[in-house]
């Protein structure tokens, strides 16, 4: 397997089994950042943002704009289109999505205001204002982790029903970025807000003068590369190796809940990471979700022994096969919670830094 742990039991909840891996034990990631900032005091000295996150965001920018001025005579059914889409368009727009998720901390400048409008900027190329309702969706997600109509990362009992089968995994892999898109405002709706209007536009707006100076081939291929990030692209492996689970765990139903959680993050160490933010060291980012991109590795390294004995995915290509064609893999295959709190998106300082056991 793609995922691998040092314990593994016998059975597990995926296909046919019709339910997820139910738990009332806490999402893990508060415990190990409280553990590691005793463990490791300093390591609290790795919050803060960024500076080279808007230089990359306006070198992707540029990259995409250049593209897209690139193919605008070209036919949008061709392979040449096709190609410039799936290799540069993609790759470039999950940068894109992952720099805007890397904003959405507040780790490009200090000022919220400023990540707010970087965040808008680096949404430009993908085509469609999202970057505002990305954030509150976002952070409920780091603090609701598999909570049940809270997390709008878990798939619905609809989607995980319909979706049971190769086919349906397949269909799912190569349409993912629409239920990303889409599965959040209909499970419940944030609200409207001055950054959302600046959001839709700006992005109203761009996309007019894209039009008007290069033509609608221009639009398509933002649009093109936008669909093939979140289809079956390489990068687009990290939507499903973050928080599937792949390992062999016993089935714990909602009426029979578990006391013992599943693993529930998994990490990847690859070389796609250059082009991803360093999205693979996710059980790093949800400890600590302050401390940037540049620094996960530092984490990783200062903190070995709370991160070595976690199970990793060594690929995310290989991943869409593991989980296309495993039939105990499914989109059942998600540790969840019952939802019996009020969640908030804010997160406090002592939440983020561990500022409670620094003081102790």
């Amino acid at each position: 397997m793609t995922a691998t742990t040092t314990t593994t039991t016998t059975a597990q909840a995926g296909s046919g089994s019709h339910d997820w891996l139910w738990t009332y034990q806490e999402e893990p990631h508060r415990t190990r950042r409280m553990q590691i900032i005793k463990a490791h005091p300093e390591v609290t000295k790795l919050c803060g943002p960024e500076p080279l996150t808007k230089w990359t965001v306006l070198l992707v920018v540029s990259i995409q704009i250049a593209a897209a001025y690139a193919v605008r005579n070209t036919p949008v059914f061709s392979w040449p289109f096709f190609l410039t889409a799936y290799i540069i368009g993609a790759t470039a727009n999950q940068n894109l999505f992952l720099a805007i998720h890397e904003i959405s901390h507040n780790l490009a400048f200090r000022s919220p205001a400023a990540n707010r409008i970087l965040a808008i900027f680096a949404n430009l190329p993908i085509g469609i204002p999202y970057s505002a309702s990305f954030r509150p969706y976002h952070l409920i997600h780091h603090k609701s982790l598999g909570v049940e109509g809270v997390d709008t990362d878990l798939p619905t009992k609809f989607e995980a029903l319909f979706l049971d089968s190769i086919l349906g995994k397949a269909f799912f892999c190569t349409f993912q970025i629409l239920f990303y898109a889409l599965r959040p405002m209909m499970i419940f709706q944030v609200a409207f807000t001055p950054v959302h209007a600046a959001n839709i536009a700006s992005q109203v707006f761009f996309d007019m003068v894209i039009v008007h100076y290069f033509g609608w081939n221009a639009f398509y291929y933002f649009i093109a590369s936008s669909f093939l990030a979140g289809s079956l692209h390489p990068t687009a492996g990290h939507f499903i190796s973050e928080h599937y689970v792949f390992e062999k765990t016993d089935k714990s139903p909602r009426e029979k809940m578990s006391a013992v959680a599943a693993p529930e993050t998994f990490s990847y160490y690859g070389p796609l990471n250059f082009f991803t933010y360093n999205v693979g060291l996710h059980n790093e980012h949800h400890d600590f979700p302050a401390i940037p991109w540049t620094r996960l590795h530092k984490l990783n390294e200062m903190a070995k022994e709370f991160y070595d004995p976690l199970p990793v995915h060594k690929s995310w290509t290989w991943i869409f096969v593991q989980f296309i064609f495993d039939g105990e893999i499914s989109l059942w295959s998600r540790v969840k919670r019952e939802n019996n709190k009020k969640v908030q998106a804010k997160w406090t300082k002592e939440e983020i830094e561990g500022e409670d056991v620094k003081s102790k």
